[in-house]
């Protein structure tokens, strides 16, 4: 460096394996070129290694290594075929895998909270249920420039049980199968099996029809899982995901929208849900013909149609269901009709 310069030596700052400067000189232009460093050499102590030989926690760790392997190859292995539906958290489309058909549900990129959480939930223990939509798999897969959050699970070509009930009227029977098998489902969410491998109690906290799908024989299969919680008895705590998302403000309980729900008590969330299945038990009585005629069953609409917008805002609901206090209207044919469920 030259020696009408303030020295300023900072290569102390920065380890070198070969050094460029130990100290500061000026008598001469680049006077520190042949100086030698001194190295001090600092030794690193070894890490804590735990060993488990705890025989269950290795069988866990090596029972969701190879849940995640199959997954992964799994989702290599789907063929997309076309596009069946499309909502705010992304794409669902119809997709084949070893000759089957199966549904993959497609994510944008801003609802990574949602497929996390979803996946987390279809994949706790014993959560698989005739009346819950069948999880196959769950996958993260793109190049630099996109990602995609697949979901895939099983495929039901009578879609949801909003779409179904558009082009469907239904009978007492029928009626009776949607309705039981939907309770059967939310009940098999609520209900906390105790065991070795137990199952938390679970609320869904987004229940509306285009969440339900309905199956080929006529049951349904909850679906959407993308704001549930759990609750640890254990430890009592409500697991509730760090997810910005909100319900659909048309199926809010009141307690919801007057923000008086008790988040420290789980039975909140499950009393929320069951006020959500009234009234997508609602929309399936308004299709339900009476009398033994067809044009008995009134036309399908949403709860509320009548008092808020298509798109009603949290302050719309508020005001038709807390402070006017409007529950949908009760067909009075319904008064009439004795219900009968045949096996």
């Amino acid at each position: 460096m030259k020696a009408d310069r303030v020295p300023v030596c900072k290569g102390h700052l920065v380890p070198h394996l070969t050094g460029r400067s130990i100290q500061c000189c000026n008598n001469t232009d680049l006077c520190n070129k042949f100086l030698t460093p001194r190295i001090t050499f600092r030794s690193t102590p070894a890490p804590d290694i735990v060993i488990y030989d705890d025989i269950p926690f290795i069988a866990l760790i090596l029972s969701l290594t190879i849940c995640l392997i199959v997954q992964r190859t799994i989702a290599k292995q789907i063929q997309m075929v076309h596009t069946v539906g499309k909502g705010r958290y992304g794409e669902v489309w119809l997709a084949r895998w070893r000759g089957e058909r199966v549904a993959v549900k497609v994510f944008f990129t801003t609802e990574e909270a949602s497929w996390f959480r979803e996946t987390e939930i279809y994949q706790t223990v014993l959560m698989r249920h005739e009346n819950i939509l069948g999880f196959i798999a769950a996958d993260i897969k793109g190049t630099g420039s996109w990602t995609q959050m697949l979901l895939i699970t099983d495929y039901h070509e009578n879609e949801s049980l909003h779409d179904y009930l558009h082009t469907n009227v239904l009978d007492s029977s029928s009626l009776l199968t949607l309705a039981l098998s939907a309770a059967s489902g939310v009940a098999h969410l609520h209900t906390e099996i105790f065991g070795t491998r137990g199952k938390p109690a679970i609320a869904h906290r987004d229940i509306k029809s285009k969440n339900i799908l309905v199956k080929r024989n006529g049951q349904c299969a909850i679906a959407d899982f993308g704001l549930a919680v759990r609750y640890i008895s254990e430890s009592n705590k409500i697991d509730i995901a760090p997810n910005t998302r909100v319900g659909t403000r048309r199926y809010m309980a009141p307690e919801v929208l007057d923000e008086s729900l008790n988040i420290d008590a789980f039975d909140s969330f499950k009393m929320a849900d069951m006020y959500s299945l009234g009234l997508v038990f609602w929309e399936m009585c308004r299709r339900c013909a009476t009398g033994n005629k067809l044009s008995a069953a009134d036309d399908y609409v949403l709860p509320y149609h009548d008092s808020v917008p298509s798109d009603p805002s949290f302050e719309d609901m508020h005001e038709v269901v807390c402070v006017k206090k409007i529950r949908p209207h009760i067909s009075t044919r319904w008064l009439s009709e004795e219900v009968k469920f045949i096996n």
